[in-house]
């Protein structure tokens, strides 16, 4: 009995002892073996890459501490592990959670706006406000993150699952927006007519971000076209925004070589007159064609921008003045056909996870046979119909019920990536002017051209610009300006931050309504399951001991 003891005193301790190694190494190593079928916790390359750059202390204060609803817990648990994973690549990462509630004025200042959930518990369904925000801190510079998905959902569920699959892009892209430099530059062409500050002003804020920015004009082209095509080389991509004037030949050459010489370009183009202000003051528009001279140089390169309007049974509204009320006029909202809302295939990291797209007055693009690549980033829906120009509009057309006999027109195409090698608009042409580097094809290169110059101007109030990333009346979240944003960084060859939006994840919640039917039989059985367990397991102990110590 005494050499019995003995072994089994040993035994215990190198037990405790192996346990004691175990823990002592798990406390100095962290990491996480994901068996998910959708890899939701494998960390991309990309997010390696960008946490490996982190030079010095990052800190990290998420605001989902303390006492909100039971599945919005789910969202602390997933910050919590991902930024552990994160801190496992990279020692500088500290993180710490706060109690919202002990702030709560400090970050209303700071812009961090709370959000209302509507919370179901027990039976009862009650208003709770949670503060869905991480703020980083890298060598001076700080970053909001925000941690609730915007984009639409059906249920709260729903925006829980796009708010988790957004994680590791949402901590991801602000890491980078501290970390990186901006290398790569982006020219806003003016000088024919583009849409000014005021109405890019959403669009540049965002992009400014990611990349430098700076007012280009082609008028120098008209007396140094040589040095104008010198100077504009120097950036790695230009924007043409909602141009209304012609464009001279110089120009268009400039472009031309612009483009051929590996610089990228993102058109947003009309081809009409159309606008919603010159209605409104008088309840009827003629619209007209709009000549920019830019037609036969987009057909070299693919596309067509055709001189017409559509109409969509998928669109927004227009809010106007529905009658009085005392002495106080009352506003309605009425659908207004002429602006599609365009619900992405999520078929290119451009439009992937995109909200709805707002347009006004778009036109169609034909698409060229040639050897250039066309990915369809933007169409209608399969009930629009296409209005010939010019064209007399009127605000009477809401009162009008369409049809779907009459709308009978799918997937019209409103933007487009082409990528190839381009022909040279002036390919056998005369030159407008000689420069020594002229060629008639480029290398590889990628355009985006769209034909609505709306779609990345903002709404302006009082003066005062609008974000274009919700809609002026509802506020409901639309898509125009990560649009843009994806565009750009794709074009810049940004690719592996969009690639991050498009991860899916499938998250598995609970049935509350089935919950509640069963909470009593689960509380008991999770209390006396336990104690029938462990009685089990004494009397079994025992047994074994007193029949192995009495033989």
């Amino acid at each position: 009995m005494e050499q019995i003891r003995k072994k089994e005193s040993i035994q215990m301790i190198w037990v405790i002892a192996v346990i004691a190694v175990i823990l002592g190494i798990s406390n100095s190593f962290y990491h996480r073996f994901d068996l998910t079928t959708d890899q939701r916790y494998t960390l991309s390359e990309t997010t390696k890459d960008i946490v490996d750059e982190i030079e010095g202390p990052l800190f990290v204060k998420v605001y989902l501490e303390g006492d909100f609803p039971a599945e919005f817990k789910r969202i602390q648990t997933e910050t919590r592990q991902h930024l552990e994973e994160l801190r496992s690549l990279n020692k500088d990462i500290v993180f710490q959670f706060i109690n919202p509630l002990t702030k709560t004025n400090e970050l209303i200042e700071s812009g961090l706006q709370p959000s209302k959930l509507s919370v179901q518990e027990n039976g009862q369904v009650s208003q709770a406000i949670i503060f869905p925000y991480a703020v980083l801190e890298y060598k001076g510079k700080k970053q909001n993150v925000s941690l609730l998905s915007e984009a639409p959902a059906t249920s709260q569920e729903e925006q829980l699952q796009n708010s988790i699959q957004n994680l590791e892009f949402a901590f991801t892209d602000g890491i980078n927006k501290l970390v990186q430099e901006k290398q790569k530059s982006v020219a806003v062409l003016r000088g024919n007519g583009e849409l000014s500050d005021l109405y890019l002003y959403s669009a540049l804020k965002k992009l400014g971000e990611y990349v430098h920015l700076a007012e280009f004009t082609l008028d120098s082209s008209e007396t140094n076209p040589q040095n104008t095509l010198k100077e504009l080389q120097k950036y790695d991509l230009a924007l043409i925004a909602k141009p209304t004037k012609l464009f001279t030949e110089n120009q268009k050459f400039t472009l031309d070589q612009f483009i051929l010489n590996g610089g990228k370009t993102v058109w947003f183009i009309d081809q009409t007159t159309a606008e919603l202000d010159s209605l409104m003051d008088t309840g009827n528009s003629l619209v007209m064609n709009r000549d920019l001279g830019l037609t036969d140089l987009l057909f070299a390169y693919g596309v067509r921008v055709n001189y017409n309007l559509t109409k969509d049974m998928y669109a927004s509204t227009i809010r106007l003045a529905a009658g009085n009320s005392g002495n106080q006029t009352q506003y309605e909202d009425f659908p207004w056909l002429y602006f599609p809302l365009i619900f992405s295939k999520n078929n290119h990291p451009i439009n992937t996870n995109l909200d709805p797209v707002f347009l006004r007055f778009p036109s169609t693009i034909d698409t060229l046979k040639n050897s250039i690549e066309k990915t369809i980033l933007l169409h209608s829906s399969p009930y629009a119909k296409i209005i010939g120009t010019p064209a007399d509009v009127s605000l009477n057309e809401i009162a009008e019920n369409p049809t779907q006999e009459s709308f009978n027109q799918k997937n019209l195409i409103y933007g487009v990536l082409l990528e190839g090698e381009f022909q040279s608009a002036y390919k056998n042409r005369i030159k407008p002017f000689s420069i020594q580097s002229a060629t008639d094809e480029s290398v590889y290169n990628q355009m985006v051209v769209v034909s609505d110059g709306d779609l990345i101007a903002n709404d302006v109030l009082r003066g005062e610009p609008l974000p274009l990333d919700q809609d002026k009346w509802t506020k409901k979240p639309l898509g125009n300006q990560q649009f843009l944003l994806n565009t750009v960084l794709f074009l810049l060859e940004d690719q592996s931050i969009l690639e991050l939006r498009a991860k899916q994840v499938q998250i598995k919640f609970l049935d509350k309504e089935k919950a509640y039917r069963e909470k009593g039989f689960w509380q008991i059985l999770n209390v006396l399951l336990p104690l029938i367990l462990l009685m089990l397991f004494g009397i079994i102990f025992n047994y074994i001991r007193k029949k192995r110590y009495t033989s």
